[in-house]
C-alpha cells in the first residue's frame, strides 16, 4: 500500500511499511494455534477473510487444501497477494466479508484475523453470519482478534477511543464472553479458545514473530523514519497503558 499521509494511515499499514510481516494481535504463536486448530487437509475447501499480507495464507496453504480463496476489501492487498502467493488452487478476490457472493455451504473451513475487531458489533455479526452461510454443516470457523479483560463500559469506551486515535481505525475489541456470545448467536458451537498478551510491539514478541534479522531490519527502518516512529510509539503507548485490560484471542467454532 502506498502511504501518502503517515499521520492518517492505518497503523497496520505503517508497521507493514517498516517491514513487519506478522500483524495479528496474538502474534505468530496464536496464528499457529488457529491454523493447527482448523486441522486443514487436502480435502478442505477453505476461505480466509481479510488475508492482508498473506502470512496466514502461506501457513494454511502449507497443509495443501483442495482450494483456498482469500477475500479482501483492499485493492492494494489483493494486488500484493496475487503477486506473492500462487497456486492452481489459490485465488484472491476483491470483496466484502459480510457479502462474499460465495455459494451457500461450499466451504469446510473459514477464518479471519484482526478484522472483526475493526467493526461495530452489528457489522461483526453480519460477517460471522456470512461465515456461517458459506460453511458446510460441521464446518469450522476461526477468529483471531483483540480482546478485553475486566473492562466495564466506561473503560471499554476509553480503550476504544485511545485505540482509534493511535491506530486510526475504530477498533472495538470485546471480552472473551462477548466474542463467544456473538458466535453462538449466529449458530456456532465454541470448540477451542486460546488467549495471549497484546504484545505486538514489544521487542521479544517482534523477535519471536519476525526472527532476529527481521526484527533488526524493522528497528532500523523505524529509526530512519521519524514520522513512522512517532506513530508506532503512540500505538505502543496505548497497548502499554491498557495492558492489564487488552489481550488477544483465538476462538475456533463449529457450525451447528
Amino acid at each position: 500500500m502506498e502511504i501518502t499521509d503517515i499521520n492518517k494511515a492505518p497503523g497496520h499499514w505503517i508497521l507493514a511499511k517498516m517491514g513487519k510481516k506478522v500483524l495479528r494481535p496474538g502474534g505468530k504463536e496464536l496464528t499457529q494455534k488457529l491454523v493447527s486448530g482448523l486441522h486443514i487437509n487436502h480435502t478442505d475447501e477453505i476461505t480466509e477473510f481479510a488475508p492482508g499480507l498473506g502470512y496466514t495464507a502461506s501457513l494454511a496453504l502449507a497443509h495443501k487444501p483442495k482450494t483456498y480463496i482469500g477475500v479482501d476489501a483492499d485493492e492494494d492487498a489483493i494486488r500484493l497477494l496475487k503477486k506473492n502467493i500462487h497456486g492452481n488452487n489459490v485465488d484472491f478476490i476483491l470483496g466484502n466479508a459480510a457479502e462474499t457472493k460465495l455459494p451457500n455451504e461450499s466451504k469446510d473451513k473459514v477464518y479471519g484475523e484482526a478484522m472483526l475487531t475493526m467493526h461495530a458489533d452489528h457489522r461483526k455479526s453480519e460477517i460471522i453470519r456470512e461465515a456461517h452461510r458459506i460453511l458446510k454443516k460441521g464446518g469450522l470457523y476461526a477468529i483471531h482478534e483483540m480482546g478485553l479483560i475486566d473492562a466495564d463500559e466506561k473503560l471499554k469506551s476509553e480503550i476504544q477511543k485511545d485505540l482509534a486515535l493511535a491506530i486510526k481505525v475504530n477498533a472495538r475489541p470485546l471480552t472473551e464472553s462477548e466474542w463467544k456470545t456473538l458466535l453462538e448467536k449466529e449458530g456456532f458451537t465454541i470448540k477451542q479458545v486460546h488467549t495471549n498478551g497484546m504484545l505486538l510491539l514489544e521487542t521479544m514478541r517482534v523477535i519471536d514473530d519476525e526472527g532476529f534479522l527481521g526484527a533488526l531490519k524493522i528497528g532500523i527502518n523505524i529509526l530512519l523514519h521519524t514520522n513512522a516512529r512517532k506513530r508506532i510509539n503512540e500505538m505502543r503507548k496505548v497497548f502499554v497503558n491498557h495492558k492489564k485490560h487488552i489481550n488477544s484471542i483465538v476462538i475456533i467454532a463449529e457450525k451447528n
